[in-house]
């Protein structure tokens, strides 16, 4: 994949549960992984060393990176993995994944097209290469989680990648991805019809269930009831601002548009709980940040991204602001920076 200057380091712990998984020991290894599993950056080679290191556990092992890849859980992604609960399809997720993966890779990667009925995701090739075993456990996780959120899921149209393998390894990875493997392509892609970016996220995953459940309690705690009790504006309010702080633009306008009122009507709906729109706004922010910041996944950057911040400073600011503390002196002790 193209320009990949660095990997974050929860995608560490994508080595550290399938070696749980197999029953491997691995001390040193583990040692390693537990030291780089708190960085915001993962050197690629660092990485391709790791990956190789597991991987050579299993000798005889066909393709055994394409198992790392079905571990992946919505930590192992950090940001990404919240993202998702913003999307309500799954053309949706990919942007999404396209916008932030910079948080991954540490830089842009992805290109995504339309070529006639199909949608292509792309990565193209240069000097700072993650390697065959590195791309296919991340192909292999990227597949692996979209099928985890959709009911019934769609195999690939094509799968690509830019090295060759031999004809057993080929046959494996076309078992996996249930669809053709081509090699040595001038990029790696996944291709899906066009139709399949409709699909709705029913966001099956209990882990991705979880974080959503614990962003609308923190939504709630922002939003005191008034004498009529929570109603069902309210919680499209609440279902509304995750989307608009994903876009970074949560104003009282695109609120009340995506509402389909009128942002007077949106405001005499926030003055029955006595909160102005920045009041709710920096509430709501207050609220879901003590929630990420327990997350070790997310760093502040992360955080700051979710919140709808446009850099780091911005959001350490606010937080000072709400709480009288900064945000890195608020996580708790065991993950502290």
């Amino acid at each position: 994949m193209a320009r990949v200057i660095r990997v974050t380091g929860a995608w560490t712990g994508l080595l550290s549960d399938w070696l749980d998984q197999e029953g491997l020991d691995a001390g040193p290894l583990r040692m390693a992984l537990a030291r780089w599993a708190s960085r915001d950056n993962v050197p690629v080679p660092v990485w391709r060393d790791l990956l190789s290191q597991g991987l050579a556990l299993v000798p005889g092992r066909i393709a055994p990176e394409l198992g790392v890849g079905a571990c992946v859980l919505p930590g192992h992604v950090g940001v990404l993995g919240y993202l998702v609960l913003a999307s309500d399809t799954l053309g949706e997720a990919m942007l999404a994944y396209q916008r932030y993966e910079t948080l991954f890779y540490g830089a842009s990667l992805a290109e995504i097209e339309v070529v006639g009925d199909q949608a292509e995701m792309r990565w193209p090739p240069s000097e700072n290469e993650l390697g065959q075993q590195a791309d296919g456990a991340a192909i292999a996780a990227l597949v692996t989680f979209m099928r985890r959120q959709i009911d019934q899921p769609p195999p690939p149209s094509t799968v690509s990648f830019l090295e060759s393998v031999d004809g057993e390894t080929a046959r494996a990875y076309e078992s996996f991805f249930d669809c053709p493997v081509t090699w040595n392509d001038s990029h790696v892609r996944v291709r899906f019809p066009l139709h399949y970016l409709s699909l709705p996220m029913p966001r099956r995953d209990p882990t991705l269930r979880e974080l959503l459940d614990r962003q609308a309690r923190a939504l709630v705690r922002a939003l005191p009831e008034d004498s009529g009790g929570s109603s069902s504006t309210d919680r499209q309010l609440q279902q509304v601002l995750l989307k608009l702080l994903s876009d970074g633009e949560p104003t009282l306008a695109r609120a009340a548009s995506a509402m389909h009122m009128a942002p007077r009507t949106l405001q005499r709906r926030l003055a029955r709980h006595q909160l102005s729109w920045q009041q709710w706004l920096d509430r709501s922010r207050e609220q879901l940040a003590r929630q990420y910041l327990a997350d070790p996944s997310l760093t502040l950057t992360d955080i700051a991204l979710l919140l709808g911040f446009s850099e780091q400073s911005a959001f350490t600011r606010a937080y000072r602001r709400w709480t009288g503390n900064s945000p890195g002196k608020a996580r708790p002790h065991q993950l502290s920076d």
